[in-house]
């Protein structure tokens, strides 16, 4: 079980601030495929994934990053200084 975080206007776009799914993903990528499999508003949160970072367990990680013992992958925005 993988607890998903949404923040942002990622958050706005699926409708909820976090959940709890079940994957048998690999890789944060294969976890995004599975979830704009599930529904379009997943789609249209995950439609350019250049605009979007990726945390694993509270650490910044990549799209292509393992999700073996990894219990909190969080999806947001960059973040912008200023």
């Amino acid at each position: 079980m993988l607890d998903i975080y949404y923040f942002a206007w990622v958050r706005e776009r699926i409708g909820e601030p976090r959940e709890r799914v079940e994957t048998g993903a690999a890789t944060v990528a294969e976890l995004v495929e599975e979830l704009i499999a599930r529904e379009e508003r997943y789609a249209l949160a995950f439609a350019d994934l250049s605009a979007l970072r990726v945390a694993l367990d509270q650490e910044l990680a990549q799209f292509d990053s393992p999700l073996a013992g990894v219990r909190e992958v969080a999806f947001f925005p960059p973040m912008t200084g200023g």
